[in-house]
């Protein structure tokens, strides 16, 4: 076998249509497009959307809604997923590379821990957000919380 004796599955390709070859060809005259009229012509293109007169359906359905621009959208992570991530890398401290390279957060995100899980040993958390349930747990076993500042 070689790259030279490759052929499609049987039945796979279907010839095309000759279009305008003549009237025994069973496609010739019109070519297909039926009589005069803007879509016998050459150049004619529907605008898109366009339901021949109706009012379309982007006209008919009323906007709505509103995307606020000061909105903060914070990437949440737990103190669940902070224990497996301590264990995994064997380290004492976690910060915004860590949560990156491991993708729990992408470079511009800013990240939020939230309380839920259980914190098993005391390590040192960097981050642009805590809980309240989440700083009371890292501060009891023993851990440090580092807030930084979200340009």
């Amino acid at each position: 076998m070689n790259l030279s004796s490759l052929k499609p599955a049987a039945g796979s390709v279907k010839k095309g249509k000759r279009i305008g070859r003549g009237q025994g060809s069973g496609r010739g005259g019109t070519s297909t497009r039926g009589h005069k009229g803007a879509k016998s012509r050459s150049g004619y293109s529907r605008k898109e959307g366009f339901e021949g007169g109706q009012m379309p359906l982007q006209r008919r359905v009323p906007k709505f809604g509103f995307n606020n621009p000061n909105k903060i959208v914070n990437k949440v992570i737990s103190l669940s997923t902070l224990t497996l991530l301590t264990e995994k890398l064997n380290t004492t401290s976690l910060g915004v590379e860590e949560f990156i390279n491991n993708g729990l957060a992408s470079k511009n995100s800013r990240i939020k821990v939230l309380g839920d899980g259980v914190l098993s040993s005391s390590i040192e958390v960097t981050a642009h957000a805590f809980s309240k349930s989440a700083l009371e747990a890292i501060e009891k076993a023993g851990g440090k919380v580092v807030i930084l500042e979200y340009k």
